[in-house]
């Protein structure tokens, strides 16, 4: 399933996006089955039982929207947790002149930052070293904690891509990297959150962003140097991870800030992000106003 919140009046409403007669289309599950919970973070909380009913009710449904006409927020708005890894490929390490990690270097973001497809990163007034980090996702749908990494992927919902929007000039003040992270609209995400039954192998996935008719990164999830259970082992050493928290493993080499000339984010750019079965994250760039 590809599980989505749509707004609708002044609130999200939960959705699954399928494809019907060659079109892309947007089923309110709250219209298919108004037994079903409001938010697509209920729906997780709900375990197999909401997502199995949320699949019958999508297969029944006749009031559809066209996924063109509807606006899309972040598939989690509010997450619990936003935990993001840094230098988590080996090349995007090399050219950030840094050592391969031993262990995961991880790193908070929170929710004022979450944006969805569609919607603007804003380019604050206080820099003018935005940049991309393209990076593949995943949210926990099964509270756990000391989860080992042979049950790992049992935690795992879903997957959908992210932009780790980062003002560099900020990360590099401090040793802690959180102000350089934390800007507003800073973590784009979706369009949809892409159940794990539908992705199979998460570390088999092409991984591209480009703006215009520039590609800035292209690579694969096979670069990985943590994977995604060894990520939730770790992290759930430390922390209980509840349903809807979400993480963001690191992004593939192509960053703007180490290429010669630097390429930061430009107003009036768009700027997008794929990665293999889980659809394409766009997002116009704005100056702050």
């Amino acid at each position: 399933m590809k599980l989505v919140t749509f707004e609708r009046g002044e609130q999200g409403r939960p959705g699954i996006l399928i494809t019907r007669d060659g079109r892309e289309v947007i089923v309110d599950l709250q219209n298919a089955d108004p037994m079903l919970p409001g938010s697509v973070l209920g729906i997780l909380e709900g375990g197999p039982e909401a997502l199995a009913q949320a699949s019958a009710a999508a297969e029944t449904a006749t009031e559809i929207r066209e996924a063109a006409s509807v606006k899309l927020a972040a598939p989690i708005p509010n997450p619990g947790k936003i935990l993001c890894i840094g230098l988590n490929y080996a090349d995007h390490a090399a050219e950030s002149g840094q050592p391969l990690p031993d262990y995961p270097i991880v790193f908070s973001k929170y929710s004022n930052t979450v944006i969805g497809s569609g919607e603007a990163i804003i380019l604050p007034k206080a820099t003018d070293m935005v940049d991309y980090e393209a990076e593949l996702g995943f949210v926990i749908g099964k509270r756990g904690r000391h989860i080992s990494e042979a049950d790992a992927l049992d935690h795992v919902a879903g997957y959908m891509p992210i932009n780790d929007v980062s003002a560099r000039d900020y990360q590099e003040r401090v040793s802690q990297w959180t102000m350089g992270k934390s800007f507003d609209t800073f973590a784009p995400m979706g369009p949809a959150l892409v159940t794990s039954d539908e992705v199979g192998d998460p570390h088999k996935l092409a991984i591209r962003l480009w703006i215009g008719d520039e590609v800035l990164q292209d690579s694969n999830t096979s670069q990985l140097i943590f994977s995604v259970p060894k990520l939730v082992a770790d992290i759930s050493e430390v922390m209980t991870l509840e349903p809807g928290d979400i993480v963001s493993t690191g992004t593939p080499p192509g960053v703007g800030a180490a290429r010669a000339p630097q390429r930061f984010l430009r107003a009036g750019e768009t700027c997008h992000i794929e990665i293999e079965k889980l659809g394409v994250l766009s997002n116009p760039i704005v100056a702050e106003s």
